[in-house]
């Protein structure tokens, strides 16, 4: 989500956090898998209460929600099997009726690297027949994410405390409508490429969560990660539905995030891939993508002077491949005296 650092309130304490708000974080995620677009729809809110805005609160026994009870999380309880939550949420309570055993989220959305949430809960309020599950490893993000959407009272969003590698034991294949990398980290040294969320090895993982015609879709501020990320994207057989170099302008569909507000105000553009599954890729493809040039450092524009913008992680890079280009200029003249 590109946070190297979170600043937090003095009065801050995570696990008070994370326990106030726990109705909208899911602990045993795995518990979900294959079922989440039917286990978490709210049963007892008919689509008659559903606001323009999608901010319809959950109503339990005469009572609002943020996201279910307070003693439940936003998917059920913790402690219960998706085909089977105490609240009436899930399939097979046998005081629904056949019409609410019938009922299902149309799609399930992944936020993957959510950070605090903005982007999730925006998207959650435009798309309230959507399920939109974010995924965060970093605690602090967790709780903040799962703080707004309680705040907003929104039924169909909720947080996990999980990172990519995850991903197979808690969606079942064909499960996910879309994934989302906002502005993930981008590790711009060759030995930590393979934590890259658009490493060919992940974006292969993805394929067999994703539903037909689902799509993976890239925001970032690092133009060298997006133009990597084209390789791998390549590679792992994905078709690509469009590419940008300016996102918010030609696809304001997007949610701005929180860490997006920053940059904006330092000027930073934001670059973007949206791609779709096409042929499973040849062994030769795939290999292909894994002998690409690792190293973000390669995929510098040539006129490095003329970058106004320096993404996360690349400033002393450039600064020392500006230095070398003067030097290597500065000798070149002499040459020639």
């Amino acid at each position: 989500m590109g946070l190297t650092h979170i600043r937090t309130p003095k009065n801050f304490v995570l696990e008070e956090r994370l326990e106030r708000y726990g109705a909208a974080i899911e602990e045993k995620p795995e518990t979900f898998r294959g079922h989440w677009a039917q286990a978490c729809w709210p049963l007892s809110v008919s689509t008659d209460h559903v606001t323009a805005t999608g901010t319809a609160p959950v109503i339990k026994n005469g009572t609002s929600h943020a996201a279910g009870a307070s003693d439940n999380h936003a998917a059920g309880a913790s402690d219960n099997h998706a085909a089977g939550a105490s609240d009436g949420r899930a399939l097979g309570n046998d005081d629904c009726t056949s019409w609410e055993r019938a009922r299902s989220f149309s799609a399930v959305h992944l936020d993957l690297g959510c950070g605090k949430g903005a982007y999730l809960i925006e998207r959650a309020r435009r798309e309230p027949n959507s399920l939109l599950i974010g995924m965060d490893t970093e605690p602090i993000c967790v709780a903040y994410a799962a703080q707004y959407i309680c705040e907003a009272e929104l039924p169909n969003a909720l947080v996990l405390p999980r990172g990519a590698d995850s991903l197979a034991r808690i969606f079942a294949p064909g499960e996910l409508a879309a994934i989302t990398l906002n502005f993930p980290t981008p590790y711009p040294k060759r030995k930590f490429a393979e934590r890259r969320l658009v490493h060919v090895n992940h974006l292969l993982s993805y394929r067999n969560l994703l539903a037909s015609g689902a799509t993976v879709t890239l925001r970032t501020d690092s133009q060298p990660l997006r133009d990597y990320a084209l390789t791998q994207f390549e590679a792992a057989g994905y078709r690509t539905l469009w590419t940008s170099d300016n996102v918010r302008a030609e696809h304001p569909e997007h949610p701005v995030t929180e860490y997006e507000r920053r940059l904006a105000a330092q000027g930073a553009p934001v670059y973007g891939i949206c791609a779709t599954p096409a042929a499973t890729p040849s062994p030769a493809q795939i290999e292909r993508g894994l002998s690409a040039e690792q190293s973000l450092v390669a995929y510098l524009p040539l006129d490095l002077d003329a970058m106004g913008y320096v993404p996360l992680g690349m400033e002393g890079a450039v600064i020392n491949l500006r230095n070398r280009a003067r030097n290597a200029s500065r000798s070149a003249s002499r040459e020639h005296r």
